[in-house]
């Protein structure tokens, strides 16, 4: 398989604007790196959402012991104050 393969992607007008726009804007040498620079954004972004998501399921799973162990060493708290 080749390293560099050869691909065509047609634009509607308005699109292409905004890709030459985005290639002016941000000094790119081609409309290709505007494409991969978005597809990059892409793939963080849904790796972001995800990344998340796994906290979030984590933070949930962990919530619910959390309270019981905080009361079952409540009574240390005050432990040794005068």
């Amino acid at each position: 398989m080749s390293t560099s393969a050869k691909s065509s992607i047609t634009l509607p007008a308005s699109e292409l604007r905004l890709v030459t726009t985005l290639e002016e804007r941000l000094g790119l040498k081609s409309s290709v790196e505007v494409v991969r620079r978005g597809l990059h954004l892409l793939r963080e972004e849904i790796d972001r959402k995800a990344l998340r998501a796994a906290y979030r399921k984590a933070s949930r799973a962990t919530r619910s012991g959390l309270a019981s162990e905080l009361d079952e060493f409540d009574h240390l708290a005050g432990e040794g104050l005068d």
